[in-house]
């Protein structure tokens, strides 16, 4: 049983498929179930069970998955940390993020912490949703994951940073442009530039919505809450999305951005494997994106 073994199993347990982790790995399909046959060999059970359409772990197989998970999260935290003490003031922090976190919610702290650790490295990796963070941080090599706060995750440690009031967004020549709030019944059947349902701010508001009665069209769905903005902006329809941080509150121009008092606020921040076995160097960044957030919203 080796380390390497370890990995690939954790790897196809998650990906429910020894294809998509011999695609992953560049290796054949058959190296990846050696991994597989060697762990049960010498288990003398049954790991995985054989699906149509995949694999999945036994009993025998999620016992081993989440022990070999945790010790393999401790043991690359552990190699991240002696690297750094190797280095000196080196090292690395790797991030994972949905596409408009890095300017909204760290551009100011990532040129903080670059000033404060010039020699270390920032490596961020972008997914398109919160689910995706977390497969992202459970099955690679990351420190951190900026995410939607949700419910409990298994084998993640969530921690909140910001509550995100909603806002309505639309041009400034719209009929609600005016008001100085939006009512939830002055929602219902205005049609919506959506974000994907699969995200978890999506379904936050489908939620949100449904709990207040609130019935919408939607013809335009996006990707990112930068999108929504712009087609908005361009008169493609409203867009229901989370007040930003450093997002500018329109003046003049052609967007207005009217406060939705009765939607929950998003909640939004960070996830890790474990929060005890995060190196310094990823500690501090994490502070100084929370600090940063602090600020810009006790200054707006």
């Amino acid at each position: 049983m080796t380390l390497d073994d370890l990995r690939v199993f954790v790897a196809v347990c998650r990906a429910g498929s020894l294809s998509a982790v011999a695609r992953e790995l560049s290796c054949t399909q058959s190296a990846v179930s050696q991994h597989v046959k060697r762990l049960e060999r010498e288990s003398g059970m049954s790991l995985l069970e054989r699906q149509p359409r995949g694999v999945v772990p036994t009993t025998a197989g999620r016992i081993l998955c989440d022990a070999a998970a945790d010790g393999i999260a401790g043991l690359d935290g552990a190699l991240r940390r002696l690297g750094d003490l190797a280095n000196g003031e080196g090292g690395s922090v790797r991030i994972t993020t949905g596409g408009t976190t890095v300017r909204h919610f760290m551009a100011e702290a990532i040129v903080s912490f670059r000033r404060r650790y010039p020699k270390v490295s920032l490596e961020f990796q972008t997914e398109t949703s919160s689910r995706g963070c977390f497969d992202a941080l459970l099955a690679g090599n990351l420190d951190l994951a900026w995410i939607t706060v949700s419910g409990p995750v298994r084998g993640i440690e969530q921690r909140p940073v910001a509550e995100l009031p909603w806002v309505l967004a639309m041009r400034s020549d719209d009929p609600l442009a005016a008001r100085a709030r939006i009512a939830a019944p002055d929602l219902t059947g205005i049609r919506l530039i959506r974000l994907p349902p699969n995200s978890t701010s999506g379904a936050h508001l489908d939620t949100a919505f449904a709990e207040l009665g609130i019935r919408t069209g939607s013809d335009t769905s996006v990707a990112d809450w930068d999108t929504a903005l712009l087609l908005a902006e361009l008169g493609l329809g409203h867009a229901v999305v989370p007040a930003l941080p450093g997002l500018p509150t329109p003046g003049d121009g052609s967007l207005r951005l009217i406060p939705i008092p009765a939607l929950p606020p998003l909640s939004v921040g960070w996830a890790v494997r474990r929060w005890d076995a995060l190196s310094p160097l990823a500690r501090s960044f994490a502070d100084a994106v929370a600090a940063s957030c602090t600020k810009m919203r006790t200054t707006a």
